[in-house]
């Protein structure tokens, strides 16, 4: 699992980046035919990860119920985010799948609720599962924002 956690930790520093290297206005915008933002699209892939990891293992997720409901698979943004609110997004990313990692080498993730994923149909079984799953989610809201980009500077 060592690639998997690379793959996400390098997924992490390019959202980063994306918070670093961009507006708060840009970040916030809504383009037309899009329901989502950019940062509620990385803020949705910090709760994804600790739902699929941490709550299907029947462990407690470091994100507040809060984030986790403003964030979670069928949410949208319903205001414009903060400044502070995005630089607690942005260093989240990296401390989050930090954490998985460490409790992923303890052996933390004993137990796993067998979830199916809407999206792909796919059933995850395991931790591992859900971490492989993982890091296509978050591939797949890469490419998302990469879409916004393009409708924001058009």
């Amino acid at each position: 699992m060592d690639f998997v956690f690379q793959v996400l930790s390098n997924t992490r520093k390019i959202f980063k980046g994306i918070i670093e290297d961009n507006t708060l206005e840009d970040l916030n915008k809504i383009p037309a035919g899009f329901n989502n933002n950019i940062i509620w699209n990385i803020g949705h892939v910090l709760v994804t990860e600790q739902l699929l990891a941490y709550k299907l293992s029947g462990l407690e997720s470091s994100l507040s119920d809060e984030m986790i409901n403003n964030y979670r698979k069928g949410s949208k943004p319903s205001h414009p985010l903060s400044q502070e609110a995005v630089n607690e997004i942005k260093d989240l990313l990296s401390a989050t799948i930090s954490q998985t990692k460490t409790d992923y080498d303890n052996g933390v993730f004993e137990d796993y609720t067998s979830y199916t994923v809407s999206t792909t149909g796919n059933t995850l079984r395991h931790i591992d599962d859900a971490l492989q799953f993982i890091a296509v989610h978050e591939g797949l809201h890469y490419g998302y924002i990469l879409a916004l980009f393009k409708a924001i500077k058009a």
